[in-house]
């Protein structure tokens, strides 16, 4: 599965293909030993294939990174899965917020598209279905946004 997406990670390009265990461990200067363990203690993920082979994301480059960068300022490989669960959650927390906000965004521009001020029938409708608090949170967050 070969994709024209590319990424570049220090200094290399990195197309959305996956790659194998040995292909990580040399693109991240690690043993495959070392991403063996980051995969069974749960830092790093990996796809089996259908003959068990373990491949992994271009994602997973940066991920080791994260990891070896966290050990050489001490902290352990507890402490670092916790950081980078966090660090994941927050990510999904974002993504999900961005989208709530854009669908909020296409609601408003249609419900502005609609509205003629000179209509009163309109105006009235907006102000029973939506309240003084939501529009001014839509509002700040288009604000916040551009």
């Amino acid at each position: 599965m070969k994709h024209n997406h590319h990424v570049i990670v220090g200094g290399v390009s990195v197309g959305a293909e996956k790659l194998k265990i040995g292909e990580l461990a040399e693109m991240c200067n690690v043993t495959k030993r070392t991403i063996d363990h980051y995969t069974n203690i749960g830092l790093l993920k990996a796809e089996r294939s259908s003959s068990n082979y373990r491949y992994y994301d271009a994602s997973s480059i940066e991920r080791i990174h994260d990891i070896e960068r966290y050990k050489t300022a001490g902290m352990n490989l507890s402490d670092i899965k916790k950081r980078l669960l966090e660090k994941d959650a927050e990510e999904i927390d974002l993504h999900e917020l961005r989208l709530k906000i854009s669908g909020l965004d296409k609601d408003v521009s249609d419900l502005l598209a609609t509205l003629d001020k000179s209509d009163i029938k309109n105006l009235e409708h907006l102000k029973k279905n939506v309240s003084h608090e939501s529009l001014s949170l839509i509002q700040t967050l288009l604000l916040l946004l551009s």
